[in-house]
């Protein structure tokens, strides 16, 4: 049975990642939705990790950001980050970032996977919540030919069949907002009827957490690790 790891919205945090990927074990790929940095401490180390392990990315709005030196779309405080972030990043990591698109699709034997950060019409700037309509999703999605369509930014889990189609939001590695503090990740089996299971896993918030004031990065990203929001 074939395995495909799905993150995204790592956000510089690398202990989070590193457990994700030990708790995921192996598969036979990884993509991710987007957001690589910001927020977190150690954006250099999360995109070698995500480079070594020839992750399938596309580009998160913080990635832009932080690549394009654009950073007026951002609230102050994540504005402050990305700027902090460009200035951390080696050369070769923000050529990375640089090169990413802006959606995927990536093809199966069987069945093909569209990924995006946002939304498929606005891959950068919009978003898709689990509370969103069927007929929200139906226009989102109503002319993307794969049968799974995997998307970030939310930082809140979310999973939907919508006319034929699976959406999957496997929430956020590195800084989630659904009240659970614990890692977000999913595994998607694309079989014969393509399915997906959410996964938490645990991982050393208080380490993040330290390196981030040691960094001299906005108190309030450190904090809402503990809570989750």
């Amino acid at each position: 049975m074939e395995k495909v790891g799905l993150i995204a919205d790592i956000h510089g945090n690398l202990n989070a990642l590193e457990a994700v990927l030990e708790d995921m074990g192996e598969a036979d790929r990884i993509i991710c939705a987007g957001d690589l940095v910001g927020y977190g401490p150690r954006p250099n180390q999360v995109i070698d990790l995500v480079r070594s392990g020839n992750v399938a990315t596309v580009m998160g709005d913080h990635d832009h950001a932080v690549a394009a030196g654009e950073f007026d779309p951002l609230d102050e405080l994540s504005a402050g980050v990305a700027r902090w972030t460009r200035d951390e990043l080696r050369g070769e990591n923000i050529d990375f970032l640089n090169g990413l698109h802006r959606k995927a699709e990536i093809g199966r034997e069987k069945h093909k996977i569209f990924v995006v950060h946002g939304t498929p019409q606005n891959p950068l700037e919009e978003c898709l919540y689990p509370g969103a309509s069927n007929r929200t999703l139906v226009n989102e999605t109503q002319f993307i030919n794969s049968d799974a369509i995997v998307l970030g930014h939310t930082h809140v889990p979310m999973k939907k069949m919508i006319q034929g189609k699976l959406i999957v939001n496997p929430g956020s590695v590195g800084q989630p907002r659904d009240r659970n503090p614990k890692a977000n990740y999913a595994i998607l089996r694309p079989e014969k009827d393509v399915e997906a299971d959410i996964k938490r896993v645990s991982y050393d918030i208080e380490g993040t957490e330290q390196r981030m004031r040691d960094s001299g990065l906005p108190k309030k990203f450190g904090t809402r690790l503990h809570f989750g929001w």
